[in-house]
């Protein structure tokens, strides 16, 4: 069963290093059959407090894999400039 990841990216606060986590997290999403189905700077609140600066939606052939790819050493590794560089949000959603 699918599994998505949506990610609400609310405030970057170091761009460059924001850079380079997605640059990193790429391979380590693709490697564990994760795909992009969309990347957005491009929003529009239309009701409720949304104050998101980006929203990145993945997608994974099944929730066990997107977990393995988040909790994976090579994903712990890069995980700090993610944390480091922007205030987000995060939610696995399973079809």
């Amino acid at each position: 069963m699918t599994a998505f990841f949506l990610a609400e990216i609310e405030v970057i606060t170091d761009a460059d290093r924001y850079r380079e986590y997605r640059q990193q997290a790429a391979p380590i999403i693709e490697k564990y059959q994760g795909t992009y189905v969309f990347r957005s700077d491009n929003i529009t609140p239309v009701s409720g407090d949304w104050e998101a600066r980006r929203i990145v939606l993945l997608s994974f052939p099944n929730v066990d894999t997107l977990r393995a790819c988040f909790q994976s050493e090579e994903y712990k590794k890069i995980a700090p400039l993610r944390e480091q560089s922007t205030k987000s949000k995060s939610i696995i959603i399973e079809d």
